[in-house]
């Protein structure tokens, strides 16, 4: 050991004395020189070259960027913080709905809302330097441009969260030294302008962060916090922030969930980029040592939220509403801020889709809060109705040819509904039911899907308008016979529901309510001319055309182009406003962003009817769910109200509507296929009687949510100008003396401008016979026993109601007892001059009966004994029998004018003994059946 230390030391020992050796320091010398002359001429040359290349760099640069534009501090301004924003939907009272559909989502919060944790990762990961540097990083720019000269891999990247943001928000993707340049200066102008915070609040709010659970994609850390974990921005934890953090890098390839909303099977690459944050962050001095450990260790997954239903997966009808309607107010107020006018974009369609496509675009970026008048408990408890009710009725199969490909296809077609809940004073549409399945069919049968609406038509466009016109009162009497007219050349006879049945003179009371189609046709043709469709316009009708105002299939709810739901629904709150329609809406104030009303919605009343023609409109329309169309509806409910509605079919079976109103609001339903079919089946009740149910079942939804709403306790107030008057119920005017003798006098309300001021004179006194079942009115001559007194049908009345179109006046007695006084006389039967022909008799025992006469004119038959006793007389129809003891009868035809026939063939009776064992006082059958002739002959000779 001490041996190589020795040897060692002699080694270096010699080394420095070669040092000291003269020759060799005048060599070392001499080369020193010429080293140092060469490094000096290298550092000259190297300095001019450099500076030839700062100069040629310099210029290069500046013709790269010689096309950017000085942007000025409100440009940048506006270019760095309008992001575009999710709009956000409400139900009423502000309730909370969801966000618009959109293809980013993007909710803004300011920097001093956000985690420090979030800020500190996202600065520690991807500008480390910001706080210091003036929007570009020499260093980190020169290590960038060698990786990019020499096709190396870029493992740290060289750009500033202020060159990102002008990349994102200012210039595009697009990589090349033009783009480059051009993001280098105005990072440097965009740090010259902003502070360090504002910058870095831009950047939170628009960097891109995959998708959250409901698969949208998603922008900004308050939208990033909430779509994945489920909390603001300023709750992240410090795990929760890595992994926020670590996303922009890549943010597809990072994030949690595919864009179906669900969490991906291999979330192993987010996981590793966030424990690459937490160690930029422990590096950095942001976390301890203890909060770093902790936190490699914390199970994110457990915090990723459970995937979330998208509003419109939800609420698809509501959603797309609220959208369309919003675009529609977006799109008007656009074309106001150019000059044009709401009526502009009605009158020139290619102008109102250029607006409506600009609203559509600005409604998904501005980030709107849309308020709507819908109220979320009652519409989730209608829609659970909707699909707990499996009475509808049975699915049809439809054959249809594909429009692209020609092919024969078929499809399933459920019957589906359509309901509206309108609130009767303001116009707000509180709920609907826009369909059965939305996957199956978009169509939005409350407020799009337009049908006819059948006898729901009858009090907004016959009922109402002839009251407020003065041509009918409740009581006023209408001939429900049939009859038929000729419009646009092709024949018209409307028929009673009820398969063809006749009822007779009606009031217009009673026609409503039992949904009389011939009452109302008559009615209508008795105002056509004063163009009563006018009323549908003032009321909302939107989709009426000039052959609606013309043709009389109009008044049974046979329109062209048919009606909403909503239109349809909105018009009935119009009796219950006292005469005033309220147009019907769901937008009900838009915000923007800065929390500025754009829009706010103002109810505008219009007088449509008389308060008076209003309230008498819903007095007869109680009477539809008392005794008529809907009297089954109060059973099925579980509250009470003031209710007045109507029913509706359409012609072969192919929709049921019922409307009803109350004090508070007004709800209707309309069932139907969409491909129109017959409702009928077997195994389902009546089709009206389904839609009935479905009524029922969703307003008591409605009540259970808001019960107040729904039921209100008070009642229509009937208005000044209404008074309770008498009248005959046969002409509608005052009572007579006649009237008041026949039992037929009613009373009902009136509108003081048109109660009756004319007598009733309706009815005559006198005698009549009866002939092969018909009534006429009898001659002077006519025999007092063949006729009867009583109270007949004034034919001038005849005249006025119409009689001559009417084939067999008989129908106009209802097939009510109050009538059984009064007769209708077919016509004054004439003499023809001649007898009657005779009739042949036949007996049997003591009976002897015969045949009507073949003559025309009989009014009844006598019968005679042989030597011309007049035994009893039988009017015309009645039991042509009698019983006698007589040895010989014969029976004589008489007609109107008291001429009787020949004598039939006599008649020999039997006459029998009595019996010897018969007691005293004791009657045989011959006797009993002899008193019981002469009962039977006494009732008919009088």
């Amino acid at each position: 050991m001490r041996e190589n230390w020795n040897k060692a030391k002699i080694y270096v020992e010699r080394i420095f004395a070669l040092f000291h050796n003269e020759k060799l320091q005048k060599g070392s010398r001499i080369t020193y020189g010429v080293i140092w002359n060469l490094v000096l001429i290298f550092i000259i040359i190297a300095s001019i070259g450099l500076a030839f290349a700062g100069g040629v760099g310099a210029g290069y640069f500046a013709s790269l960027v010689k096309d950017e534009p000085v942007r000025t501090y409100a440009e940048m301004k506006k270019d760095i913080t309008d992001e575009n924003q999710t709009t956000k939907l409400y139900f009423a009272n502000n309730v909370y709905l969801g966000k618009m559909r959109t293809d980013l989502e993007r909710e803004e919060v300011s920097v001093d809302k956000v985690s420090d944790y979030l800020k500190n990762g996202i600065i520690a990961t991807e500008d480390e330097y910001f706080y210091e540097h003036n929007g570009i990083v020499p260093k980190a720019l020169l290590r960038a441009i060698f990786q990019e000269l020499t096709n190396s891999s870029n493992q740290t990247g060289g750009s500033t969260l202020t060159q990102q943001i002008i990349k994102n928000q200012i210039l595009t993707n697009e990589v090349s030294f033009d783009r480059k340049a051009k993001e280098l200066l105005l990072a440097l102008r965009l740090e010259k302008f902003f502070t360090k915070n504002q910058i870095l609040d831009a950047y939170l709010n628009n960097t891109t962060f995959g998708r959250n659970s409901t698969g949208q994609n998603i922008a900004g850390v308050q939208t990033a916090a909430k779509g994945i974990f489920g909390v603001d921005a300023k709750d992240l934890n410090l795990p929760q922030s890595a992994f926020i953090a670590g996303l922009p890098q890549s943010p597809f390839g990072y994030t949690p969930f595919t864009n179906q909303g669900t969490v991906k099977k291999n979330l192993q690459p987010g996981i590793n980029r966030m424990k690459t944050v937490l160690k930029r962050m422990h590096d950095n001095g942001y976390i301890t040592d203890k909060e770093y450990k902790a936190a490699l260790q914390y199970n994110i997954q457990k915090d990723f939220i459970s995937p979330q239903k998208n509003p419109r997966e939800k609420y698809p009808w509501l959603v797309d509403e609220i959208e369309r309607r919003a675009i529609d107010i977006i799109a008007t107020i656009l074309a106001k801020k150019d000059g044009y006018s709401e009526v502009n974009l009605q009158k020139n369609k290619a102008l109102n889709e250029k607006y409506i496509t600009l609203a559509n675009r600005n409604i998904r970026q501005n980030g709107y809060k849309i308020h709507t008048t819908v109220m979320k408990d009652i519409y989730d408890k209608m829609q659970k109705a909707k699909n707990e009710f499996h009475g509808y009725g049975p699915i049809n199969t439809v054959t249809y040819t594909d429009p692209k490909t020609g092919e024969e296809k078929s499809r399933i077609e459920p019957v589906q509904i359509g309901a509206m809940l309108i609130e009767n004073r303001t116009g707000k549409i509180l709920s609907f039911v826009g369909g059965r399945d939305f996957k199956l069919e978009q169509l939005n049968h409350a407020t799009q899907g337009k049908r006819p609406n059948g006898s729901t038509m009858k009090p907004l466009l016959v009922y109402g308008p002839a009251l407020e016109l003065g041509k009918i009162s409740p009581g006023s009497m209408i001939a429900d016979t049939r009859f038929s007219i000729t419009s646009g050349g092709k024949k018209w006879s409307p028929e009673n529901y009820t398969f063809g049945k006749e009822y007779g003179l009606v009031t217009a009371r009673q026609a409503l309510a039992h949904s009389y189609n011939i009452s109302a046709a008559k009615a209508y043709l008795n105002i056509i001319a004063m163009r009563p469709a006018n009323y549908l316009k003032k009321m909302g009708f939107t989709s009426l055309t000039d052959g609606d105002y013309y043709n009389p299939a109009l008044s049974l709810g046979g329109i062209t182009n048919g009606v909403t739901v909503e239109e349809n629904v909105n018009a009935y709150a119009t009796f219950a406003n006292g005469g005033k329609f309220v147009d019907a809406y769901l937008i009900d104030k838009i915000v923007d962003k800065n929390g500025k009303t754009i829009y706010q919605h103002k109810t505008k009343p219009e007088q449509v009817f008389s308060p008076q023609t209003s309230y008498l409109t819903i007095d007869m329309m109680r009477d539809v769910l008392g005794y008529g169309t809907a009297a089954s509806v109060k059973g099925m409910l579980k509250f009470s109200a003031d209710w007045a509605g109507k029913t509706g079919t359409t012609q072969d079976w192919k929709d049921a509507w019922f409307v009803a109103t109350n004090p508070n609001v007004t709800f209707g339903t309309w069932i139907g296929y969409d491909t129109p079919s017959d409702l009928r089946d077997s195994n389902y009740p009546n089709y009206s009687l389904r839609n009935l149910q479905i009524w029922s079942k969703l307003i008591n939804a409605a009540y259970d949510a808001k019960p107040s709403i729904v039921a209100p306790k008070k009642y229509f107030s009937m208005p000044s100008g209404i008074q309770r008057k008498s009248y005959c119920a046969i002409s509608g005017n005052l009572p007579s003396q006649l009237c008041a003798d026949a039992g037929l006098v009613k009373t009902d309300l009136f509108n003081i401008k048109f109660t009756p001021q004319k007598v009733d004179n309706s009815l005559i006194t006198g005698k009549y016979v009866t002939i092969k079942g018909r009534n006429y009115l009898a001659l002077d001559s006519t025999p007092a026993e063949f006729t009867g007194s009583g109270f007949l049908f004034n034919p001038d009345f005849i005249k006025v109601i119409g009689g001559n179109q009417i084939k067999d006046l008989q129908k106009l007695i209802p097939n009510n007892p109050l009538w059984s006084k009064v007769l209708v006389p077919d016509d004054k039967i004439t003499d023809d001059g001649k007898p009657p022909l005779p009739v042949k008799v036949t007996i049997k025992g003591h009976q002897i009966k015969w045949n009507e006469s073949p003559s025309t004119d009989v009014v009844g038959y006598r019968v005679y004994s042989k030597d011309g006793i007049h035994l009893a007389s039988m009017k015309s129809g009645s039991n042509l029998t009698y019983y006698s003891n007589n040895e010989n009868v014969y029976v004589v035809a008489v007609d109107v004018a008291g001429n009787e026939s020949i004598h039939s063939n006599f008649i020999q009776m039997k006459i029998e003994p009595p019996k010897e064992h018969q007691k005293s006082g004791e009657k045989t059958d011959e006797n009993k059946k002899e008193e019981d002739n002469v009962d039977i002959n006494d009732g008919l000779n009088h």
